[in-house]
């Protein structure tokens, strides 16, 4: 299987491809620079950051380290997944990371609104956080699940079955 320097690799190629072409063929898309700057932005956070290989967060992963000092908080992803397991499917992966994410900063937010009321201030954060515009959201999230596609293709691991390996 490839290391996480492979893995960024072949993404990163395919990036470049991809947006060579995109810019040699930019005027037969209907797309927005804003919409191709969040593909390649989520496409990066899911390459560099929030990969598949996360579920193996309680050892040393490059994703894990890209994260400092916060990197900690993927160990416990790393104890609920076992490598190569859920974590390493189609659609249902990409979104345990995701939904991870949400729910511990969730969580964080939740706690320390806790901790702001009992000293007598709060967040206030009703109407000041809105999802960005839908062909903006499109474009972060096939973006991020383009990214984890290649690393599963690059594993052996195929669409229709996630779990057996190309041979």
């Amino acid at each position: 299987m490839p290391s996480g320097r492979v893995h960024e690799t072949i993404n990163l190629c395919a990036l470049g491809l991809g947006s060579a072409g995109y810019l040699a063929f930019k005027g037969s898309f209907d797309l927005e620079d804003s919409a191709a700057l969040a593909f390649v932005a989520s496409y990066c956070v899911g390459t560099f950051l929030i990969t598949p290989d996360l579920d193996l967060a309680e050892r040393n992963v490059r994703a894990k380290g890209r994260w400092g000092l916060l990197g900690w908080i993927w160990v416990p992803y790393g104890l609920m997944f076992s490598h190569r397991g859920l974590s390493h499917t189609w659609f249902i992966g990409p979104l345990t990371r995701l939904a991870y994410l949400f729910l511990l900063g969730g969580a964080l937010l939740w706690a320390g609104d806790g901790l702001l009321r009992y000293w007598g201030a709060s967040l206030e954060l009703q109407g000041r956080i809105s999802a960005p515009p839908g062909e903006i959201l499109g474009a972060m999230t096939l973006g991020y699940y383009v990214s984890q596609w290649l690393h599963l293709i690059a594993d052996g691991i195929w669409p229709d079955f996630p779990r057996r390996l190309r041979r």
